[in-house]
């Protein structure tokens, strides 16, 4: 299971309301355009779920406390924290629809991206898997069940009908997926307030960070490294940048792709 963490987002802690069991799943899809170009560029699926958040964050009408779903699917086969576990979602169409089921929403839509990858496919089934081992039950249904809409599309519904079923070549995740050895890059967003760093943020991989920038001679801290992100972070990270090559702009924080990747910060 390759699983994108709401921390990874740069998200804070849910605030949609707490349920721990529901009768399953249901399946979603945008039911918007969705571009094609999220097939080739996993940094666009990222942006098209942090947009999604931002809409439903700004919906007056449906007052949402978060994104609606628990967990979305890209076409590479990642599995995104939404709501997460043990959170009621509001995408099924009402209180009582949302009480029934969690929800998965695949990164699919009415036009442009309309077909699933079977990679996308696999994530949902990792996220229905998931959610089972947390309170879910057997239950796997489309969001048109019960609620008058088109969604979850054709080609979605039309597997969904047939009970979900892993594709061929997608694996089912281990009872405790493996973490990968380095931290995935989080995104710039992840250390961004507004237009600077988000200083005083804490996370556990801002003290994995710090203390590999020590160890590749480019610490700059007096005290630390330690979870809180801090002006001695940033100096840390830049002269790293700027070791790897970068100068002027591109050395200022926030960490780069590149940059991150280089610096093998251990998963945490």
């Amino acid at each position: 299971m390759k699983l994108v963490t709401r921390e990874q987002l740069g998200w804070p802690a849910s605030a949609a309301p707490t349920q721990t069991s529901a009768k399953g799943v249901k399946i979603h899809y945008e039911g918007t355009a969705v571009s094609r170009s999220l097939l080739t560029n996993h940094s666009a699926c990222l942006s098209e779920w942090k947009s999604i958040r931002a809409s439903h964050l700004a919906n007056a009408k449906e007052n949402y406390s978060d994104i609606a779903y628990n967990y979305g699917a890209c076409p590479h086969g990642y599995l995104l924290e939404g709501r997460g576990l043990g959170k009621r979602t509001g995408a099924n169409g009402n209180q009582e629809l949302n009480r029934s089921h969690y929800a998965i929403v695949g990164l699919v839509g009415s036009e442009g991206l309309t077909d699933p990858t079977d990679a996308m496919l696999g994530a949902i089934r990792d996220g229905i898997e998931l959610l089972r081992k947390h309170g879910a039950g057997t239950e796997i249904k489309g969001h048109r069940d019960g609620y008058a809409t088109a969604c979850p599309g054709g080609p979605l519904y039309a597997w969904v009908q047939k009970g979900a079923p892993r594709p061929a070549g997608t694996t089912k995740p281990a009872t405790t997926p493996a973490k990968p050895k380095y931290e995935p890059y989080p995104g710039s967003d992840f250390f961004m307030r507004g237009n600077g760093p988000a200083l005083g943020k804490q996370s556990a991989i801002f003290t994995a960070m710090g203390k590999r920038l020590v160890a590749v001679g480019c610490g700059r801290y007096q005290v630390g490294p330690g979870p809180k992100l801090g002006q001695a972070d940033v100096a840390s990270y830049e002269a790293w940048q700027r070791k790897c090559g970068y100068s002027g702009a591109a050395a200022k924080w926030p960490p780069g792709k590149s940059t991150w990747d280089r610096l093998q910060v251990p998963n945490v």
